[in-house]
C-alpha cells in the first residue's frame, strides 16, 4: 500500500492545537442553542436568527482552518504571506461569529447594533487568508 506522511509547520501545528481547543466553545454554543430552541431563553425571531448564523459561521470557518493549515504547508508560504494564509481564517471564524453574537446582544432586539461591523471585518479577514492561500497553491 501507499505510506504517506504529513509533517505541520510548527506555526501550523501550534494553530491547529489552539483552533481544535476552541471547538469546546462551539458545543457550548450548541447547548445554548438548544435553550434557545426550547423557548428556555427568551429572544426575539431576529435574536434567533443571528444565534443560529454565529455558531453556524463558528463551526464551519473552525473546519476551513483547519484544511487550510495543511495547505498552507503544501503552498510553501512563509513570512508574513504564510501568517496570512495561516491566521486570517480562524481570526474571521472568531470575528464573524462574534461579529452575529454581539451584533443580537440585549433583551429584545429586532435588529443589529453597531457590532455587526465585525462581521465586515471577519468577511475582510476570510477573504483576506482565502486569496493569499489560493494565490499561494498556484503559484507553488
Amino acid at each position: 500500500m501507499f505510506e504517506t506522511s504529513i509533517a505541520l509547520s510548527d506555526a501550523s501545528r501550534i494553530l491547529a492545537g489552539v483552533v481544535l481547543l476552541t471547538v469546546v466553545t462551539i458545543e457550548f454554543g450548541g447547548t445554548f442553542l438548544v435553550r434557545v430552541a426550547s423557548g428556555k431563553v427568551p429572544f426575539t425571531e431576529f435574536q434567533k436568527s443571528f444565534s443560529r448564523a454565529g455558531h453556524a459561521h463558528a463551526g464551519v470557518l473552525v473546519i476551513l482552518s483547519l484544511v487550510a493549515l495543511v495547505l498552507a504547508d503544501a503552498s510553501g508560504l512563509a513570512g508574513f504571506w504564510g501568517w496570512v494564509a495561516r491566521a486570517a481564517i480562524p481570526a474571521a471564524a472568531i470575528l464573524m461569529s462574534g461579529g452575529f453574537f454581539a451584533a443580537m446582544a440585549g433583551k429584545g432586539r429586532t435588529e443589529p447594533n453597531k457590532a455587526v461591523a465585525l462581521l465586515f471585518v471577519g468577511a475582510a479577514s476570510l477573504a483576506a487568508g482565502t486569496l493569499t492561500l489560493g494565490i499561494g497553491l498556484l503559484a507553488a
